[in-house]
């Protein structure tokens, strides 16, 4: 058997997206296992861009399994209009199913997501308003509505009335609005339940089916290690676990049928939305590397924040996800520069550390150490062997791999699948 996870070892937009369409051309299952539609995956193949938010990426390939597991949360209009955008651009979507297990984003959901932030005011978490959170905090409080649940019209009800009660009384005395009228809601999530019913299946059953039958199969998450609720800068987290750990939890697999687990690195680093980034560049370095990068969120549009290489979060990611190899994305971006930094410690109130550290309160003190390393400024986008790379743009992920005492196993030079060096089986 082999199972891989592939995690993103950062803020996020790490370039997963990339890496997994490059191994879902091995794989025989894509499996996505967390998170919804709050992150996105673009995806480059044969010069056409896809822009990916629920479905796994390994869609593109006609004979792949795709499977949205139980640990998302699902936005039923999204999901349904993502297919269509696919059909529309010649993409079949007949492999994919959706766990009956899924939790629905209600509109709720949507709503309570706005006006909680916009409550928080200068304290807001950055969320993308897309009711990712209130979501989850349903499903942790019992009170969610699943995939399932869509299929059966009594149960629905049942369950509708009880929870639209509670949050139209919560709307009112909480946020002074509206709430839901419940036959449109009712009216509207049954009708989505009809479209949605043919991919519908117990998709625990599936993926570990596949796994026995020494089927080749890849687990893809959304955002990365610093965005986890548990290991990341809390409270700017997500509501999920993108840690390789979340996914045996999201898609009903039990760890030890894991076999190796990729860590995603961006060449620099960068995120969205608020909270601590010890490496941030506000100036024109960082400009320089937002727009070589194209540095803007897949699914809101919002510039990510962007600053150099920080190993203290690659050992942290390292660390709680049990990294077995590094693949570092978005090296081309770094071409022009004649410098490039790397963090390689903290200075903490005079003191230099090389861990993360576990309060969010002494991470916004620390100060980043660096080492500069020189730039190679030429263009490697059609380099294919690690040979073929100039010696400094070598030395640089060597220095990677050294810090982070993770070997590299894949390197990213450019956005089409084509600019890919690996250099060892995968899975």
């Amino acid at each position: 058997m082999s199972a891989v996870i592939v995690v993103g070892t950062q803020w996020g937009d790490e370039g997963k997206g990339k890496v997994i369409d490059f191994l879902a051309q091995q794989a025989d299952m894509v499996v996505r296992h967390q998170g919804g539609n709050n992150a996105g995956h673009t995806v480059v193949a044969n010069g056409n861009e896809f822009k990916l938010h629920l479905i796994p990426s390994g869609v593109l390939y006609p004979d792949t399994e795709c499977i949205i597991a139980n640990g998302v949360v699902i936005d039923p209009d999204v999901l349904l209009k993502e297919i269509e955008y696919l059909r529309a651009r010649g993409v079949s979507t007949s492999q994919l199913r959706i766990s009956s297990q899924a939790h629905v984003i209600m509109p709720y959901h949507i709503r309570l997501d706005a006006l909680s932030e916009d409550r928080l005011g200068s304290q807001k978490l950055g969320t993308t308003r897309r009711g990712i959170g209130p979501a989850y905090m349903d499903k942790a409080a019992r009170v969610g509505i699943r995939i399932g649940d869509l299929l059966d019209r009594e149960r629905f009800k049942e369950r509708l009335v009880r929870v639209l009660d509670e949050k139209n009384r919560m709307l009112a005395r909480a946020y002074d609005t509206d709430g839901f009228e419940f036959d449109a809601v009712y009216g509207q999530y049954l009708a989505y339940g009809e479209l949605i019913a043919p991919y519908v299946a117990n998709t625990s059953v599936l993926i570990n089916r596949a796994i026995d039958g020494a089927k080749k199969v890849l687990f893809e998450g959304a955002q990365g290690t610093m965005l986890d609720i548990d290991h990341g800068t809390y409270p700017f987290v997500t509501s999920s676990h993108p840690v390789a750990g979340g996914a045996c939890i999201g898609a009903g697999v039990g760890p030890t049928k894991i076999t190796q687990v990729y860590g995603v690195v961006k060449a620099y680093t960068s995120r969205v939305g608020d909270g601590p980034f010890p490496t941030e560049r506000a100036d024109a370095v960082g400009d320089r590397i937002r727009e070589q990068g194209h540095e803007y969120g897949t699914t809101t549009g919002r510039p990510r924040r962007v600053g150099w290489l920080d190993t203290m979060v690659l050992r942290h990611a390292a660390r709680v996800n049990g990294l077995t190899g590094l693949a570092v994305t978005r090296l081309d971006v770094l071409d022009t520069l004649s410098e490039i930094q790397i963090a390689r410690a903290y200075r903490y109130r005079g003191q230099e550390i090389r861990e993360l550290p576990d309060s969010l309160e002494h991470l916004d003190e620390v100060e980043p150490v660096y080492e500069t390393l020189p730039g190679w400024q030429t263009p490697i986008g059609q380099c294919r062997r690690l040979e073929d790379l100039p010696a400094p743009t070598r030395r640089y992920l060597d220095r990677v791999s050294e810090l982070t005492q993770v070997p590299l196993t894949l390197v990213s030079v450019g956005r089409e699948r084509t600019n890919t060096i690996s250099w060892s089986p995968l899975f």
